[in-house]
């Protein structure tokens, strides 16, 4: 018999497996029987209404042979004479193509503009606390991509485009904790990822990959409408297929394809503010307590409204986080938020962003495809100007954002390179400003306590997702104009996520190995 039951357990029952294992075998009928299994599938949280619950899918296996699914196997071959493939990018799309075509018996020779992901922290450091921009190594460049040292939350709705238990299993193979297999918000933690992506980089060498840093791609050449070769900031190499998996922030690649009339798109995107509460009002908020239960995690949120026809959402929460500086150039300001594995800061931040169209960006429409992007751009720069031209962040308590004041003075903050009383509304088009203004009391008719003055917004949250898009195939995932060239995850407008883009990336092995 194989049976699939649901359990619930109190936030103290939680670290007794007997209690839980008793409550499965009762839920499934099993009496008296010494020859059975039990395979858990999922775990959640149920904080709708007291008691709060852990919420338990399992599958039970009674007298059946029970052997654990292998969504992932890593059996590198590399087939004789076979030509390479080149994977620009070593971002969670370039990392997992690299291990599909390997897996499929071909050689990825991996690219990556930025350092390797242990180099990274000296530039990271020097951000936060000398506020100096490496334009090739920082928050977003680098080995491991932006989610290495943004966090590492693995959660996604892409299941449709490819199987999110292999990529979770392929993470757990190289070193991942077996409980992102089970867990509904699964996440790994800025300080254990890197680890994971040195085992995953060398073991592509070690199956006979390549993996090159501090080498950036500078030119495409294209004859007859087909890839032949690249050409990077240390040498040529002859091509015919290029996965583009560059991420959401290499604007210099649109700026290449668009200079070499590749086609591209503008697309939307969303842009607002990275806001801050203490995490402890927002854990009385979900969890309607006084103080969190220690057997509950920090509490998280998801918000949305829809505002002047235009939605303004959350975007990548971070319970018991931190505000990083995530610019990408000089004369630029970006945040962005991560959290330690254990989510154990006394902050919670998260993005509010607003809805964004490509008609909204018309005055930069000489630009054509490029237009979102200096959009983008030109936000970034004002906010590095109302920040004293450098990398703190204009700032303001929420309340007094929204009755357009300037705030007084600000409280303590996460964010390391400091931050500046502005008034927002200089640093952003009237059309978001209005929006954001809008949205914050009605969040807090949701949310009670949400709406309040000790919560301070950041700004700006300006990389949710690339303002362009690189056209693909449906089918074969190849450009329509360019034989060879597969465009790839965030940065060409098909993912946003590290499983997102990884399943991406493994969809672009397999199109290539077809």
């Amino acid at each position: 018999m194989i049976k699939e039951v649901e359990i619930h357990a109190l936030p103290e029952e939680i670290d007794s497996p007997h209690i839980l294992e008793k409550r499965v075998l009762n839920k499934a009928g099993v009496i008296n029987s010494e020859n059975y299994s039990i395979q858990w599938l999922k775990r959640s949280i149920d904080a709708r209404r007291k008691p709060i619950k852990y919420l338990f899918r399992a599958r039970v296996y009674v007298d059946e042979l029970f052997e654990e699914e292998k969504v992932f196997e890593w059996k590198p071959f590399t087939k004789a004479n076979t030509e390479p493939v080149y994977i620009i990018g070593a971002g969670p799309a370039g990392l997992f193509a690299a291990i599909e075509v390997l897996n499929l018996g071909i050689k990825p020779i991996v690219i990556e503009r930025g350092k390797d992901v242990r180099a990274r922290r000296r530039d990271l450091a020097a951000i936060n606390k000398e506020q100096v921009v490496n334009p090739e190594s920082n928050y977003c460049f680098g080995e491991g991509g932006a989610g290495t040292y943004s966090d590492g939350k693995l959660y996604t709705r892409s299941g449709k485009r490819g199987s999110i238990r292999k990529m979770l299993a392929a993470l757990v193979y190289f070193g991942a904790d077996p409980d992102i297999l089970i867990n509904a918000h699964p996440h790994i933690g800025t300080n254990k990822l890197p680890k994971i992506i040195v085992n995953i980089r060398e073991a592509i060498i070690e199956a006979g990959g390549e993996v090159k840093f501090d080498e950036k791609l500078t030119d495409i050449q294209v004859v007859n409408n087909k890839i032949t070769g690249i050409e990077t900031s240390v040498q040529s190499y002859e091509c015919s297929k290029l996965i583009l998996a560059t991420g959401h922030s290499a604007r210099d690649i649109y700026e290449l394809l668009h200079k070499r009339n590749i086609r591209i798109e503008s697309k939307s995107f969303a842009l607002g503010v990275r806001v801050e509460h203490q995490q402890n009002l927002i854990d009385s908020i979900q969890y309607k307590c006084k103080t969190r239960p220690e057997n509950l995690p920090p509490a998280a949120y998801s918000l949305v409204q829809q505002v002047n026809g235009r939605g303004v959402y959350s975007f990548c929460m971070c319970p018991g986080g931190i505000i990083a500086p995530c610019a990408t150039d000089t004369e630029e300001v970006v945040t962005n938020g991560w959290s330690p594995s254990k989510r154990n800061n006394p902050y919670s931040n998260s993005g509010i962003v607003v809805e964004l169209r490509p008609e909204d960006f018309e005055q930069y429409k000489n630009l054509g495809p490029l237009a979102g992007l200096e959009f983008q751009r030109n936000i970034e720069h004002q906010a590095w100007i109302a920040g004293g031209k450098t990398q703190k962040v204009p700032a303001q308590r929420m309340i007094d954002f929204s009755k357009k004041r300037v705030s007084s003075d600000l409280p303590e903050t996460s964010y390391q390179p400091g931050i500046v009383s502005q008034e927002l509304g200089d640093v952003f088009p009237k059309f978001i400003s209005d929006a954001l203004r809008k949205a914050f009391p009605l969040f807090g008719n949701k949310m009670n306590k949400y709406y309040t003055n000790d919560a301070v917004l950041h700004a700006p949250e300006s990389r949710t997702s690339s303002p362009v898009r690189i056209p693909r195939d449906k089918e074969t995932l190849e450009h329509p104009e360019v034989s060879g060239l597969y465009p790839c995850a965030e940065g060409a407008g098909y993912a946003g996520g590290i499983i997102s883009a990884a399943i991406d990336g493994v969809r672009c092995a397999e199109m290539i190995a077809q």
